[in-house]
């Protein structure tokens, strides 16, 4: 049994917090940190196990510094997991011999994701997308609204060689755009302040540190001209996701139309902020 807990983070998450838990066999403390849900998720998790945490939602870096810092996990390594993504066995097997170590090489660890849409791997469109899932809780720090960026206060981070799943577009396209909505809010603000207060850092874009580039270049993105449409090459031609088929081309689009989404809030933030409304 992995010396593992297992965190997930749920909001009204009845259809699929059962096939996560399915893949979840065999760890001993799966602790579900839920934004008070008025659907069957609670009953679903307790029925199997878990032991529920509940707190209001406010931000996402501000709710996952709380979990770090007042959940007790029973173990020292915690693997984080949202209800749309499965856990598999090949990172189930990796992270369990790294818990087993008694003086492992990093404190956290980065992990990479098999995206799908309409039952597809996005191989190419979202081939990536790196997110630090493996830690210590004492270790990590979240920084920003959406999309919280990770800080490790003490040791470094590696990168686990296996994935996990993530069925990103599960809960239909209606919720997308509605949860890309408030997202491309917190990201235009994001976007404000980065703007008043950091310069483009070229070591950043030209870290080895795949993680360190990723952010640079995000940063430096912020400069450019016609995001939207930038967005939708570096997916579907440079990345190749037109080998993805249909699924690619689509998420593709949709990924566009969400720079698109972030770049009228900033445009729209400026305006308000020198006083036209219009």
């Amino acid at each position: 049994m992995p010396a593992i807990s297992i965190l997930i983070l749920t909001k009204d998450e009845q259809e699929h917090l059962p096939e996560l838990l399915d893949t979840l066999a065999g760890f001993d403390e799966i602790v579900l940190f839920d934004s008070m849900s008025t659907d069957d998720t609670v009953k679903i998790a307790e029925d199997r196990g878990c032991r529920v945490v509940q707190r209001g939602f406010d931000n996402w870096a501000s709710h996952q510094n709380w979990a770090m810092e007042h959940i007790d996990f029973k173990h020292p390594w915690v693997f984080y997991l949202d209800a749309d993504e499965r856990m598999t066995p090949a990172v189930r097997d990796e992270i369990a011999a790294i818990a087993a170590l008694d003086d492992p090489p990093h404190r956290a660890y980065f992990v990479a994701r098999d995206n799908f849409l309409f039952g597809r791997c996005l191989k190419h469109a979202m081939k990536d997308g790196y997110v630090m899932r493996f830690f210590q809780p004492d270790a990590v720090r979240f920084e920003r609204l959406v999309n919280p960026q990770p800080v490790v206060l003490d040791g470094t981070a590696g990168y686990l060689e296996n994935r996990f799943i993530h069925y990103h577009f599960s809960r239909g396209f209606t919720q997308w755009f509605e949860k890309h909505n408030r997202y491309a809010t917190w990201e235009a603000e994001e976007w404000i302040e980065a703007e008043r207060k950091t310069k483009v850092s070229w070591a950043s874009v030209f870290s080895t540190d795949r993680h360190t580039r990723s952010q640079g270049l995000k940063r430096l993105s912020f400069a450019l001209p016609f995001r939207p449409m930038l967005k939708f090459a570096q997916l579907y031609v440079f990345k190749l996701g037109f080998l993805d088929g249909r699924a690619g081309f689509h998420c593709s689009v949709l990924m566009g139309i969400f720079e698109y989404m972030i770049g009228l809030k900033v445009r729209e933030m400026k305006r308000r902020a020198r006083g036209d409304w219009a």
